[in-house]
């Protein structure tokens, strides 16, 4: 996928990690080492789906000697991808109020910068290279939205194969962009001039986060993207820097935000699995392959799930359940130190279902009560060059709160119901629960990873499985 074949979330694009190679381009020529970068990645990154199916295929005999050699192989590679992050210059984000890599992880909380007021904040935006003029892009007008989804479909996320692309769709980025109290101002474009082209891309929404003790208004940052031909032009910093302006004049001085690469420096570093729900297709589009020993026909017969949930009471969420979902997952979400606080207008909002892009599901006991919610949103990626396919349709899990049965029983039926929905794969980070089901229902590990980060603020290092966050 782009970046990977996983169909992985890089959520704030490889500008982010460009930005400090356009910062270094005022001192030395560094697109021979972008491009290097870019290729491992890529490569890195094709080879972790079918990783994944292999270890499945294998049904439990153990691993081969091919396996045991991927697993060094992918070991090897982490650990190098770590020493090369540690040793490369940031010079962007060496600026910046974040801690720097290879620092030691504060033991206390708290803002890295001195507190400001929003008086203080630069009043103008900040200069744009002659050619390129800011805009504030509205969501709502059909125009812009396609604009939008033209320049992150073309732009975004891609490999380097050109094999897959990720799809987002108008209703997928009014959902994204949309929430209670969101700014339509921190839906920052940059435009050519000339002919008022849609070149560079970054949104903002508001969201409270709890972060161990401390409860803090924030903003979550996403959809960092620039056209390809322009990466050169110095707008992916100029475009943190404006966003960043943006927010603080509204008094937000924190941020959190996710990015596939190694930045100064993560909160967190989380990992995609994987689970096939349409092996046949995932194995023709390239996406994966057949194990050792395995047919396609005994592949087929491993992912098979039935066609309907097998808890009793199980139901699609409808509004009348906000309140009560709401009251569940604020519930389930204090026990990790890092996750948003909900109310029952943004729960309506994030989980309620939405025809092709989120779905929600919910079980009531006997007497009627709501015990227990499970959910997952749709990222499908347009597949090319392929004569047969041309989109693969991935789920990723969401919101999942279980309170009377096991959660690999709810999400077994969350698999049931990606599955029904025509689904053909299911994705799921490493983070609150999730690992008391990942391998029992089948999922293959990836070799992608998601660092989690927090901007301005300082706090003990976070374990995946203390993350109640994920960010779309």
């Amino acid at each position: 996928m782009a970046d990977n074949k996983e169909v992985l979330e890089l959520k704030v694009d490889k500008d982010a990690e460009e930005v400090d190679d356009e910062e270094e381009e005022d001192q030395q020529d560094g697109s021979s080492e972008e491009k290097k970068m870019k290729k491992s990645k890529a490569k890195s990154s094709a080879a972790t789906a079918k990783d994944g199916d292999d270890a499945e295929g294998a049904e439990g005999d153990g691993l081969t000697s091919q396996e045991q050699l991927l697993q060094i192989l992918r070991s090897s590679r982490i650990c190098e991808e770590s020493r090369r992050s540690t040793e490369r210059p940031h010079p962007f984000w060496d600026t910046q109020p974040v801690p720097s890599i290879g620092s030691d992880y504060s033991q206390d909380s708290g803002p890295i910068d001195e507190v400001k007021s929003s008086e203080e904040v630069r009043a103008e935006p900040y200069p744009l290279p002659g050619a390129f003029e800011w805009c504030t892009v509205d969501i709502d007008n059909d125009a812009e939205a396609n604009e939008v989804y033209t320049l992150l479909s073309e732009n975004y996320v891609e490999d380097d194969d050109s094999m897959f692309r990720f799809d987002y769709s108008v209703p997928f980025l009014r959902w994204a962009l949309k929430p209670p109290g969101y700014l339509r101002n921190w839906h920052l474009g940059v435009r050519v001039t000339a002919n008022k082209k849609l070149v560079g891309f970054i949104t903002g929404i508001p969201a409270n986060m709890q972060v161990y003790e401390n409860l803090i208004r924030m903003v979550e940052i996403n959809f960092l993207c620039v056209h390809k031909k322009l990466r050169s032009k110095r707008l992916a910093p100029v475009l943190i820097k404006e966003i960043t302006r943006r927010v603080n004049r509204e008094s937000v001085w924190q941020a959190v935000y996710t990015a596939g690469v190694v930045l100064p420096r993560p909160v967190s570093e989380c990992r995609y699995w994987h689970r096939s729900l349409n092996p046949k297709k995932l194995i023709e589009v390239g996406f994966s392959h057949l194990g050792p020993r395995m047919t396609m026909a005994r592949t087929i017969k491993l992912y098979k799930v039935p066609d309907q949930p097998q808890l009793p009471g199980m139901r699609e969420m409808r509004p009348s359940d906000a309140q009560r979902v709401s009251e569940l997952v604020s519930a389930y979400l204090k026990k990790f130190p890092l996750h948003p606080e909900f109310d029952a207008h943004e729960v309506a909002h994030w989980i309620l279902p939405r025809d092709g892009v989120v779905f929600s599901y919910v079980r009531e006991n006997g007497e009627g009560e709501v015990t227990d919610v499970c959910s997952f949103y749709s990222l499908p990626s347009t597949i090319l060059g392929h004569e047969k396919h041309n989109l693969l349709k991935a789920a990723y899990s969401y919101w999942n709160v279980a309170t009377t049965v096991p959660l690999s029983d709810l999400m077994y039926d969350a698999l049931i119901l990606a599955k029904k929905a025509d689904f053909d794969v299911f994705n799921a980070l490493n983070v609150m629960e999730n690992e008391s089901f990942l391998k029992e229902l089948k999922f293959g590990i990836g070799d992608g990873f998601l660092q989690y980060y927090l901007y301005n603020w300082k706090c003990p290092k976070i374990e995946p499985s203390a993350i109640g966050l994920v960010l779309l």
